[in-house]
This record gives structure tokens, sequence and C-alpha cells, in this order.
């Protein structure tokens, strides 16, 4: 308040137009001092899940923006199919060989190799074989005929930038490469998009009741939370729950890691092959019956992939420490 020249009081705020800039009072600037603003990723999902507990979000929101901060900082190699567990097609394989492939893996879409899986010549769509049905066409099938394009990208592509590309090429699949140029694996906009909303079910996914959805007599799907008692009880095994709870825990252990999808691992009579996992936990699982002789030839195979894993670790190892030597040497004259 002032006096004015004839002795009136005034606001000093009077006569502000009302289209000026709005401050703040003391009590809001106080308040903003003492709760302060997130200062990291950290702070913000605590913020969030605040606001979930007062029920300002409802729990799939919440996840969901949860999954959007996750993908932006995870990499492709994160969550790729691993190369031993690709499931490719040669290109010179004929129609009726390839029916088989795509009928067990119930996939849509399947990189084709040359003569190794390093040699991706392309991707083929299950819908493109459908006019080879059609009477007379049969003889003429070339895969090559059919083919699409493959895209590369390398493993460390952060995921909200390969989910950009994905949708603005209108693209469904990726062939992951390494440093060297070699294939290390795929990644489907299926996979990324699981990161962000959780699982996709399809009709192959278990119903929310139940644990264990019966394809065929060798052929089952489970979930990972399954209690072993449940599996026991179901398949008339004998897995030991002492140490373990679920039957995802069982295989998790007999890893010895969190494995990626599409790996395979053989006990007794079983053999399971992740169908869906992330980094912290598996959560769908493919069960199928094995005679006992090819769970011995499943446990050589998987010590043979371990060896060739442990090669190529070693190799790459031999290799950069030569480009390093190599670095700092002086020029050839």
């Amino acid at each position: 308040m002032v006096t004015t020249k004839n002795g009136n009081l005034t606001n000093m705020n009077e006569g502000r137009s009302s289209n000026g800039p709005t401050h703040r009072s003391w009590l809001e600037r106080l308040s903003h001092v003492l709760l302060g603003e997130p200062k990291d990723r950290e702070q913000l999902i605590e913020l969030l899940r605040d606001a979930q507990q007062r029920r300002l979000l409802d729990p799939d929101a919440l996840a969901m923006i949860e999954g959007v901060l996750q993908v932006s900082e995870m990499q492709v190699r994160d969550i790729m199919v691993p190369r031993a567990q690709m499931v490719v097609i040669e290109h010179d394989t004929g129609l009726q060989d390839i029916l088989p492939i795509i009928t067990e893996s119930e996939h849509s879409r399947f990189p084709v190799i040359a003569e190794s899986r390093d040699e991706v010549i392309g991707i083929l769509l299950a819908k493109d074989l459908l006019g080879y049905f059609v009477p007379g066409r049969h003889s003429a099938f070339n895969v090559r005929d059919i083919l699409r394009p493959a895209v590369f990208i390398p493993e460390g592509k952060r995921l909200n930038v390969l989910l950009k590309e994905f949708r603005a090429n209108r693209n469904h699949m990726a062939i992951v490469v390494d440093e060297y140029g070699g294939v290390a694996g795929l990644v489907t906009i299926e996979d990324v998009l699981e990161q962000i909303v959780g699982e996709i079910e399809d009709e192959h996914d278990i119903d929310e009741e139940s644990f264990i959805k019966k394809h065929s007599a060798s052929n089952y799907t489970v979930k990972a939370l399954t209690p072993i008692e449940d599996f026991n009880g179901y398949f008339d095994s004998d897995f030991s729950d002492a140490e373990f709870d679920t039957i995802g825990g069982l295989v998790v252990h007999g890893f010895s890691r969190v494995p990626r999808r599409g790996e395979s691992l053989a006990m007794g009579r079983f053999r399971f092959k992740v169908l869906h996992a992330d980094n912290r936990r598996v959560h769908l699982l493919q069960v199928s019956m094995v005679a006992q002789e090819d769970a011995s030839g499943l446990r050589e195979e998987e010590s043979e992939s371990r060896e060739y894993n442990s090669e190529v670790r070693e190799y790459k190892s031999e290799a950069s420490s030569t480009a390093s030597k190599a670095e700092h040497s002086p020029e050839q004259k």
C-alpha cells in the first residue's frame, strides 16, 4: 500500500493487467522448495507409484509408463532371440519341407539363409505361401521369388529408436548383427511392444485362470509361475519343490541364469523352451515330452553350444587385443 498525492491509500497491485505474468504466492514457492521436483528417473518413478497408490493412476497405466521409461534405456541385445534359437529356412528348401517348419514354430516370419546363419538373404512371410496352393502353381515354387528385404541393425541400438524405425518403415522384423558383422539374433516389433504393454497374448496363450494348456499329447504351454506340486500332479513327474516353489524357478536354476526367449533346456523326460522372458524372470514355457535318448542328445547340443559361445568370446577378445596392438604400433614405411 502507498499514499498518493491526494492522501488516499492504494494497492500497488491494482491496475496491473490481468493478462500480465502470474506470480506464485510465497506459500506456493515454499511448497515448491519443500516438495521439490523429480531430479532423476528413480524419483519420477517413485512419484508415479505414489500417484498410483493414491488412485490417480491405475496399475495398468503405471506399468505401461514404467515400460516406456525402461524401453528408452534398453538395447536390442537385451531382448533379441539369440542366433542359435532362430527358426530359419534355407534358400533351397522345398514348399513341402517349409510347411512343417511353419506349423511347428507357429511363427509368421522367417529369416531365409544361404550357406550359414550369417548369410540372411531375406525374410519369408508365411502368408506369401498361400498363392502356391492354387492348382498349377505348386511346381513353380522358388522361395527367392517371394522374399522380402531383410533389415539389419546393431546389437546396441536402443529400443525406442528401433520402435520408431519399425513404425516408419512398416517393418516387423530385423536381423541383429554384432560388431564383426556376424548374425547375433533377431528381434520383432512384438518383442519391443511387450516391454511396454506386457505380454501380447494370442490364441495359443494360456487362459488367466489356468497354468497349463495342452496342444498335443507331447506339447504343452506352461506358465512359469506354475507350482512344482501342480506340475508334478499334471505330468506325473517328481521334481523336488524343496528349493523352488515354481517350475520357472526350477528352469532358471537349470540355466544358472535368467534365460532368453527361445533358449531350451532338457530335464528328465521334459524339454523346456522359453517362450517369453524379460531381464528379471521367465514368464511362459513350452514343455515337450522327450525320450531319454533325445534328452541326452539335447544335453550334448547345449554343451556344444556353450563351447561354441566360449570360442566366439575368446576369438573376439583376441581380435580386440590384436587391433589394440596394431593401433599403437608404428606405421609401415
